[in-house]
């Protein structure tokens, strides 16, 4: 007769506390800078700030990265963090395609991102993808973990600016290459056909993503257990990854209805680059980039102007809130030589390739899918073989291929 000890699993380590004077700052300008920019400018301007902040907040404490999640199915066939992005895009087409077909939301005239396919797109999504692996994020993912208190991403984020000035400057001569016209499928077929063939080339991912993963582990790899529950889990994450895929699209819809359009990242990174080249004498008005009466406003105007830079801005102080909320605020400004290289370098082709592109993960892959805009498919197969090459050239500059992915998501 055998008697069965019970053997206890180990405690979970205990989660640092919050960090009270980085959450009381990030608080106060998040409530400061929508009080400035609802006088200012108006109070959507001040509501899409918020907007922007509770992206940020999500991101963070839902770990959602393009880049970990894609580097991590490449090297390990982990799909987890696929399976998100297709529920992700699977709820976004679904709220967005009526709405966009009827090109009205509250009765609010509304547009997709939809942009024309051809070499710029191509080459620039390919550029973006090994910027992704070498600079560590994607667009969202540089602006929420550098917010969060990443050294190392501010760098990326500084060069992110840079490649996208020199991409608006060149954008003419890769425009003027062989594409087609803009390409909406809700245009093209209606908003019937055109959801089930998203929603079945969804679903086909997501199976390719089951099949391999099983293939290489035997089964699907469970996540790891979290550090909190409850409550506190919901105010200080980590969440998981799904929470932060469904929130994410609803959010996406949110700024649909507030901003007319979905949600984008990238063209302020072009502007703020550009304001700084004329800042020091270049002449950037002159780019055929900003010759249109909308484009030239908004070089002219304050950047508190801009829907898509007051929402980046409100990423990376939502994302502060969120880390400081989580107790993992802590900036550390000790870089390894080579890898503040690759950040520099990967930062550069994040920039350039996504004024190629017409947008980046977020604007050309996220809000282009859900806008029905055949670039954005486009778009994510030529990024996925960037990344494919990027995961291939990390180690060359020190940096870790992991088989899991990142608590940072990025």
């Amino acid at each position: 007769m055998s008697a069965s000890i019970a053997v206890e699993a180990p405690p979970l380590p205990r989660p640092p506390g919050v960090q009270a004077t980085a959450a009381l700052g990030a608080g106060a300008a998040l409530l400061l800078g929508a009080a400035l920019l609802a006088q200012s400018i108006s109070p959507r301007q001040a509501a899409l700030y918020l907007l922007g902040a509770v992206l940020g907040l999500v991101l963070y404490h839902a770990s959602f990265g393009f880049t970990s999640a894609w580097r991590v199915f490449i090297a390990d066939r982990r799909g987890e963090g696929l399976r998100a992005q297709m529920l992700m895009l699977a709820i976004a087409v679904v709220l967005f395609f009526p709405v966009l077909a009827s090109g009205s939301l509250f009765g609010q005239p509304v547009q997709g991102l939809v942009a024309p396919v051809g070499v710029s797109v191509v080459f620039g999504a390919f550029l973006f993808g090994i910027g992704m692996q070498l600079g560590g994020g994607c667009a969202s993912g540089t602006l929420y973990t550098a917010g969060g208190g990443s050294v190392r991403m501010v760098l990326t984020l500084l060069a992110f600016v840079i490649g996208s000035t020199f991409g608006a400057a060149h954008l003419p001569w890769w425009s003027a290459l062989p594409h087609l016209p803009p390409i909406s499928v809700i245009g093209a077929w209606g908003v019937g056909p055109a959801l089930a063939v998203n929603l079945a080339l969804f679903a086909a991912i997501v199976g390719v993503t089951v099949v391999l993963e099983r293939r290489r582990h035997g089964r699907l790899v469970p996540a790891a257990a979290p550090a909190r529950r409850g409550l506190p889990r919901l105010l200080r994450g980590p969440w998981p990854v799904i929470a932060g895929a469904v929130a994410l699209a609803v959010l996406n819809f949110a700024t649909l209805a507030l901003a007319g359009r979905p949600w984008g990242i990238t063209s302020a990174f072009a502007l703020w680059g550009s304001k700084a080249a004329m800042a020091m004498g270049i002449d950037a008005a002159s780019w055929p980039f900003w010759s249109s009466p909308a484009q030239a406003a908004a070089l002219r105007d304050s950047v508190l102007a801009d829907v898509t830079s007051v929402m980046d801005i409100g990423i990376i102080v939502g994302a502060l809130l969120a880390a400081a909320l989580a107790g993992r605020y802590a900036p550390t400004f000790r870089i390894p030589l080579r890898s503040a290289l690759a950040a520099v370098v990967g930062g550069i082709m994040l920039g350039y390739g996504s004024r190629l592109a017409y947008g980046c993960n977020i604007g050309a892959y996220f809000s282009g899918i859900a806008s029905g805009s055949l670039h954005g498919w486009a778009w994510m197969a030529a990024a996925f073989v960037g990344n494919v090459l990027g995961t291939g050239l990390r180690p060359l500059f020190g940096m870790e291929v992991e088989r899991v992915p990142r608590q940072t998501g990025c």
